[in-house]
């Protein structure tokens, strides 16, 4: 089934699957129950511990920073083991969210341009300036960007979705939740496995690891995991594939035991990722795509999911992700403390054809390179008394820096050429829209545009074929200094046996420094065309506002309205020609650079034991999470400072009719220079929860029904050829969690989870769509279901037969709130909707020598929807946008020692 819907549409296969659903139901939280031997980890744990046979469906987690059971556990916390990423063949946290309903991971046009959404909450990671709603910790050490924890997925012993603002158990707040892996430590028994797959597309995927004493002190470990896999589409002018695999990940641990209250953690990795991505298509065709890229000679697609591409260059994704931690836990009595220490770098590299067409319009290129350190302390007690308390400190301090461009090809000025030819203009976007104009060729049609574009630069002084004939449509520098600490904790009081209160607080200071050093090399781009008319009106006399504003009252008024005036100004259609004009950098002496934030934030709770089976819970909490910079060619004034004359778009306003403004009245306005944002205010979270957990022999359920708010959401847009980031005023969601997990028999387990939500807009008003408020927020699905049935027959022999199937569903909603472009001129029609039906089943035969064989397919249907979609650039009236990954198969061998 394809999902490409532009309007409201059900699907047929949701409802053939929702009988198998409602069977075959699974979650990963409750996928721990496949096992009779359940692992136990904790963060100082020196060996696996195995629960007994008769507890199969317990499981011991550290989401709240002490080993509880996750029955007892007041947290909206889903949890998928490591025997479940091994059969669901699940290699990174891309592939988590078909087993976690409340999470939402999508890959957007890069390797390592990845978006973590929780309930509804999550930011774009295509900015590095952007801090994320949802915080990614790998054995506790917080990944700041999406790009340093896309690593595949080795040695995993269980990954913990926390659902909901985090800030009195993480010192780094997360306002929308927190994914939590944990790998297994090392172990003072020798051990290992080793796993080979191959599957279509030339899949093959290696991962292996060894671990041991060395002494009877010191244990070691080492694992690692590669990965290669040819492309799911073909350049075709290239003959190369894109959409491919290849990345590869080690990493050495030491654990240190030289007494029993003390234990040391060290872990160094590495991984590196060079691939070619990602795949593009189009689903609408504008008159500028279909005319004057071919006019120039080329060529795109135009069948969504053929997984055909048009480029003139490959796409260069290169990512580089290494860092070393140390873990220290010490025990004295009921007191126990842990320290956690940790530096890390990313280097991160793409260069992208931006246009997706074989023409050579534009490249975009990012050079980033991300330090980061950490330091985390805790303190926590376990008395017997009615008190206990976790207490600790956290560091954390950042560095950014972005070398980017954006290049002009080789046909930009032919491609311009055509549309100024057809009279082609636009208003806030620098999109064209170029049609072919009868009677005339595409050549001759370009002839004309070039012999126009000859005499506005003659008009304008420049030289000759230098519009869109340089090399450089934009070249910048982003550098951003960020250093934050905080201090949290929680107090648990038991007034009486199985009543629990707890209280919990976060103080964060967070200071943000930042640079943006921009140019914009086309002598256009530099070149007001209101302001230009003023000049050559007055012969030069006036160059400048203040020597404006000397003129008598009606000299004015009357050069105003002939600027203005498209009859008497020649210069107002060269507008449509500035694709990136100039910009402001910061920091200048309006606008310093920086951002200072700080709060308090708390958690109240009340958890009860209503009988052995079953622990209710309800709480209130809040949340934070620092401010976030725009590092991005749309940084621009926010309209507090900045307030532009009016021109021939808001965009391109005149500096010398400007009204007064701290920018323009400190003279350090450049032409060109339009409002938008610098960065956005933080987010702050609140939200009331209740939950049941309950466990019977062959049964359990979490239930958790929620109120969640974010006021001043981090709202991040693609505009063209930036992003606008701004704050919501309010975005909240109501919604559900359920997760059932069901033994009916020996063997068998059964596991349905669902998430309800109902997301609005509570207010919105200067989003770039326009008005939001009380609108819902595209891309949030009411449903997301996970659900599974797996089926184990043991022979008296210990060897198994493992079965497992399980199906992911997110109900049929619109992708987004529509295109600032595409969708603005439509009056908000004609909006993209996705619906996602995945099945994925497996087969393992389980040797009682450690031997597994076994056969997996993903997407076993092929089901076909939307990613997410946006603006043609610079090709007005196209739509494009990202497929989902088809259908993969393949064949594992595993050995366990």
């Amino acid at each position: 089934m394809r999902s490409i819907s532009s309007g409201s549409a059900g699907s047929y296969r949701f409802t053939l699957l929702a009988g198998a659903a409602a069977f075959a139901v699974a979650l990963p939280s409750a996928a721990f129950a496949q096992d009779n031997s359940v692992l136990a980890d904790s963060d100082d744990a020196d060996e696996l511990t195995l629960e007994d046979e008769g507890s199969s469906n317990v499981i011991i987690v550290t989401a709240s920073k002490r080993e509880q059971t996750l029955q007892e556990t007041p947290i909206s916390v889903s949890v998928t083991s490591g025997e479940t990423l091994e059969q669901a063949q699940i290699r990174d946290v891309l592939d988590l969210q078909t087993v976690a309903p409340s999470l939402r991971v999508s890959q957007l046009q890069t390797s390592s341009a990845s978006t973590f959404i929780i309930r509804g909450f999550g930011n774009g990671d295509n900015n590095f300036g952007i801090e994320p709603s949802v915080g990614v910790f790998i054995d506790g050490v917080f990944r700041s960007r999406s790009a340093s924890a896309l690593n595949d997925l080795a040695n995993v012993q269980r990954i913990e979705v926390l659902n909901g603002p985090q800030s009195t158990l993480f010192g780094k707040n997360a306002s929308a939740g927190v994914i939590s892996v944990v790998t297994r430590p090392p172990q003072f028994e020798f051990g290992g496995s080793v796993e080979a797959v191959y599957g279509n597309f030339n899949q093959v995927f290696l991962k292996g690891d060894i671990t041991g004493p060395i002494n009877d002190v010191i244990a070691f470990s080492v694992d690692g995991s590669y990965q290669n896999r040819d492309g799911f589409g073909e350049i075709i002018n290239l003959n190369e594939e894109i959409n491919d695999r290849n990345r590869y990940t080690v990493r050495g641990q030491l654990l240190i035991e030289p007494t029993p209250d003390l234990s040391v953690r060290l872990i160094g990795d590495y991984s590196e990722i060079d691939e070619v991505c990602c795949q593009t298509s189009n689903l609408i065709v504008g008159p500028s795509t279909a005319d004057a890229i071919t006019a120039v000679g080329g060529q795109f697609p135009s069948d969504f999911f053929s997984f055909d591409n048009f480029l003139n260059v490959a796409p260069v994704n290169e990512n580089e992700n290494y860092g070393i931690s140390a873990q220290i836990d010490w025990s004295s009595g009921p007191i126990s403390v842990t320290s956690i220490t940790a530096y890390r770098e990313l280097r991160n590299f793409f260069n992208q054809d931006i246009d997706f067409t074989s023409a050579d319009l534009s490249v975009e290129t990012r050079d980033q390179a991300v330090d980061t350190f950490t330091q985390e302390l805790r303190i926590a007690s376990d008395f017997d008394g009615p008190i206990n308390f976790l207490l600790g400190a956290y560091y954390f301090d950042e560095s950014i820096e972005q070398n980017s461009s954006l290049t002009i090809g080789e046909d930009f000025r032919d491609f311009a050429a055509f549309s100024a030819a057809s009279g082609a203009a636009f208003a806030a976007q620098p999109l064209l829209i170029g049609s072919q104009i009868p009677g005339i060729t595409a050549a001759q049609q370009i002839a004309a545009g070039e012999a126009a574009l000859q005499a506005a630069e003659a008009g304008a002084g420049f030289p000759i074929g230098s519009i869109l004939g340089g090399d450089l449509l934009s070249s910048e520098l982003f550098a951003l200094d960020n250093e934050s600490y905080s201090i949290f904790g929680t107090v648990d009081f038991e007034p009486f046996d199985g009543f629990v209160i707890t209280a919990g607080f976060n103080y964060t200071d967070d200071q943000k420094d930042f640079i943006i050093n921009t140019v914009a090399p086309d002598p256009l781009a530099n070149v007001n065309v209101v302001d230009a008319f003023i000049t050559a009106a007055t012969m030069g006399a006036v160059t400048s506002r203040d020597a404006f504003l000397t003129l008598p009252a009606a000299q004015q008024q009357g050069l105003a309205a002939a600027a203005l005036d498209p009859a008497t100004n020649p210069f107002l259609g060269l507008s449509a020609l500035q694709f990136q004009t100039g910009f402001l950098d910061v920091p200048n002496v309006v606008e310093p650079g920086e951002t200072n934030d700080d709060e308090f934030t708390y958690l109240f709770r009340a958890a009860y034991q209503v009988s052995n089976e079953v622990n209710v819970y309800a709480s209130y909490a809040t949340g934070f999470k620092a401010s976030s910079v725009n590092l991005s060619r749309d940084s621009r004034p926010t309209p507090a400072d900045f307030t532009p004359g009016p021109g021939p778009s808001a965009a391109r306003g005149s500096t010398f009719l400007a009204p007064s403004s701290p920018i323009t009245d400190a003279g350090i306005a450049t032409p060109n220079l339009s409002t938008g944002s610098r960065f956005a205010a933080p987010e702050e979270a609140e939200v009331y929860e209740i939950g049941l957990k309950a466990q019977w022999e062959g049964v359990g359920i979490n239930l958790a029904l929620f109120d969640q708010t974010i006021e001043n959401f981090q709202s991040f847009v693609f505009t063209g050829l930036g992003f606008t980031l701004l704050n919501a005023g309010q975005q909240s969601v109501r919604g559900f969690e359920l997760d059932t997990t069901i033994n009916p028999v020996d063997g068998l387990v059964l596991t349905f989870a669902a998430t309800h939500l109902d997301p609005v807009f509570d207010s919105f008003p200067n989003s770039v769509l326009g008005d939001l408020s009380g609108a819902r927020p595209g891309g949030i699905p009411s449903w997301s279901i996970a659900t599974s049935a797996t089926y184990t027959h043991e022979w008296a022999s210990g060897t198994r037969l493992i079965n497992r199937i399980d199906y992911n569903h997110e109900s049929n909603t619109d992708i987004n709130n529509g295109l600032p472009t595409f969708n603005f001129a439509r009056g908000g029609t004609e909006i993209f909707r996705r619906e996602v039906n995945l099945v994925n089943a497996s087969v393992t035969l389980a040797l009682n020598n450690g031997l597994e064989v076994g056969a997996f397919a993903r997407n076993l249907l092929d089901d076909e929807y939307i990613l997410t979609v946006f603006d043609g650039v610079a090709q007005g009236g196209t739509v494009s946008g990202y497929p989902n990954a088809p259908r993969t198969y393949g064949g594992v061998v595993r050995f366990k020692f």
